[in-house]
């Protein structure tokens, strides 16, 4: 199931209870998939795995609790990191956490999905988690491959394939480029397949 609500609590997670504070830490707010969820790069360790916040001390509950009571208990600074970016998911520090399980679940399978068709498929590429946007992507030869859980493009899981020049042809579907719901793509290798077919795509003006 689909829900934005849980999403958008998620992408708060992410941008600030990790990369904020990764980056008043070490000026960093590239994220990772992990086993389970999504994690910091660099110090402070960091990481929602399920509904939870996990550090190396402890694991708290992000569910029923705002963003500074989780993160005064985990002993950072909630926050985003200020200056960096224009956009985000728009979520207040204050503001209480309320996640469904199996959205949960969703979002986090998109991602390590994506993570992995990623790997597959450029394996000179280490994909980034970008807190700004909340996927989960990698560039090759001026294109963006990349897995969203759901954005204001598309209310549900996709791939997309983003040439930084605009192609032409059936293939581009929308306006950055292309996209494809995940409900079409079964797993990783068909989103490795999705992506194979966009990089064909960019370098074939008839596509």
């Amino acid at each position: 199931m689909s829900d934005p609500s849980t999403r958008r609590f998620l992408h708060g997670a992410a941008e600030l209870l990790l990369a904020g504070p990764q980056w008043r830490a070490g000026e960093r707010i590239d994220l990772r998939v992990v086993e389970g969820g999504f994690a910091t790069v660099v110090a402070p360790d960091l990481r929602v795995v399920g509904g939870d916040l996990v550090t190396p001390e402890t694991r708290i509950a992000l569910h029923g609790r705002s963003f500074t009571e989780v993160a005064a208990e985990a002993g950072i600074e909630a926050g985003a990191p200020a200056g960096v970016y224009g956009d985000g998911p728009g979520v207040g520090v204050e503001e209480v956490l309320a996640l469904d399980p199996a959205a949960v679940a969703v979002v986090l399978r998109a991602f390590a999905d994506g993570d992995r068709a990623l790997r597959d498929f450029a394996p000179e590429v280490v994909p980034i988690l970008w807190p700004e946007h909340f996927d989960v992507a990698g560039t090759l030869d001026d294109v963006d491959y990349g897995v969203s859980p759901g954005d204001g493009h598309l209310a549900e899981p996709y791939a997309y394939v983003g040439p930084f020049e605009k192609r032409e042809g059936a293939f581009w579907n929308a306006p950055f480029g292309a996209a494809r719901p995940l409900a079409e793509l079964d797993g990783a290798p068909a989103i490795k397949a999705f992506f194979d077919e966009g990089r064909a795509a960019s370098v074939s003006p008839a596509r």
